[in-house]
């Protein structure tokens, strides 16, 4: 690992091929939650990963048996009612996405099991996501008591249309790997065992290929995601407006009891 990547200290790093960084987040005793400093290494990196002149391609997975389980709890209460920590978080949110969707470098995602949140907008919003079979891809917002943020609006519709992007964002179904390649929420759906092979296999070539062609394809097709700026910027907007509410309290608190929440049934809007 070169010093460019020595303080992002919350995620590994490894070279498997050359001109191919890995990126695995690595917190598997709760499923590669994502914590505030995480959060926060998530977003920057993109940019360095951009001015590297000894990378051409990223893979990003999970460390054991999930890719990202999302936000986790302590994050999550120390936004609840905080002006200051729920600005901090949404300029995070908005860097983060404009991050991957402005590095000139081609991302493969590896999603091998559970992908929610934070870590889901690098999975869903990868140049090539890759699924395996127990993937399961969910974004639970409105679940927590909060509007779905994130990456949801500006990329749902576009992968998989409109009808099945209500569904799954309004209800916070999960959707399977095989499901979410069948619906074009994923480029595709590989055995598990088959996963990270096929993932290395595509950064390969896309490292060895004409770095002009490739970052020059990747940028054009990306102005469809700018064009849709305004949509992800009021939906997350919108989503940290949520954690000044009372729903998200009553979210987090059903999650950590494991029951059903019991949000307000009347709303002004």
């Amino acid at each position: 690992m070169t010093d460019r990547y020595a303080a992002y200290t919350k995620l590994k790093f490894d070279y498997p091929a050359d001109r191919v960084l890995r990126i695995t987040f690595s917190n598997p005793e709760t499923f590669n939650s994502v914590d505030a400093e995480t959060h926060t290494q998530m977003t920057d990196i993109w940019r360095d990963i951009d001015r590297d002149p000894d990378i051409n391609a990223v893979i990003v997975t999970g460390e054991g048996k999930a890719f990202s389980a999302g936000g986790d709890f302590g994050l999550i209460e120390k936004m609840t009612g905080n002006f200051d920590e729920i600005m901090k978080t949404w300029k995070e949110a908005k860097d983060l996405v404009y991050n991957i969707i402005n590095c000139n470098k081609p991302i493969i995602s590896a999603i091998n099991g559970p992908a929610a949140g934070a870590g889901l907008v690098v999975g869903i919003l990868a140049d090539v996501s890759i699924a395996g079979k127990r993937a399961k891809i969910v974004d639970g917002h409105p679940r927590l008591g909060v509007a779905a943020g994130d990456v949801a609006a500006i990329i749902w519709p576009m992968l998989c249309g409109m009808a099945k992007a209500k569904y799954y964002l309004l209800t916070c179904k999960p959707v399977s790997g095989e499901e979410a390649d069948r619906i074009g929420l994923v480029s595709m759906c590989v055995e598990d065992d088959e996963l990270q092979e096929t993932a290395l296999g595509i950064a390969t070539d896309l490292a060895n290929g004409s770095q002009s062609a490739i970052r020059w394809t990747k940028y054009s097709l990306n102005n469809w995601l700018r064009q849709a700026g305004p949509i992800f910027d009021a939906s997350t907007a919108l989503e940290m407006l949520g954690f000044m509410g009372e729903d998200v309290k009553e979210g987090v608190a059903s999650h950590r009891e494991k029951r059903a929440p019991n949000f307000r049934k009347d709303c002004p809007i």
